[in-house]
């Protein structure tokens, strides 16, 4: 099984940097507690080096990352705020059918509302719910 961890890196910041990409860690490990056979697709562990790109650079990560949403099992969105990235690639991943979870207390968001088969409010309420039955809720298993 293919999944895709969406997660907010830039976010809302006004100046340079990413916000902790700690979340993605904990994300895959639970995974990797459940799903025996996965392939985790995560931008930060693939592209560490990202704030030294230049502009040609970014964009090809930007583009190689929506078109790996839409070509995935499952995607994990993780978005504790407002992430124009995460969107997208949700945006891309709900167009080919993909399930999408997520995690975030934005549950009043539209884009996470209605694209996000579940939605979790925060880290530990996906660590202590989301297990082997809803893979077979979403049709994954």
């Amino acid at each position: 099984m293919k999944v895709f961890i969406a997660g907010i890196m830039q976010g809302n910041k006004k100046e340079y940097g990413i916000h902790s990409q700690g979340y993605r860690s904990e994300i895959s490990k639970h995974l990797q507690q459940i799903i025996l056979d996965i392939k985790i697709i995560d931008p930060d562990k693939t592209d560490p080096e990202r704030l030294s790109y230049d502009q040609n650079e970014e964009a090809n990560m930007f583009f190689k990352y929506c078109s790996m949403a839409g070509k995935v099992d499952l995607m994990i969105s993780y978005i504790p705020e407002a992430s124009m990235g995460s969107a997208i690639e949700m945006w891309i991943a709900y167009k080919a059918n993909v399930p999408i979870v997520s995690i975030s207390p934005l549950t009043h968001n539209w884009v996470i509302k209605l694209l996000s088969k579940k939605i979790y409010s925060d880290l530990d309420s996906f660590k202590n719910k989301f297990n082997f039955q809803i893979l077979k809720e979403l049709d994954l298993i």
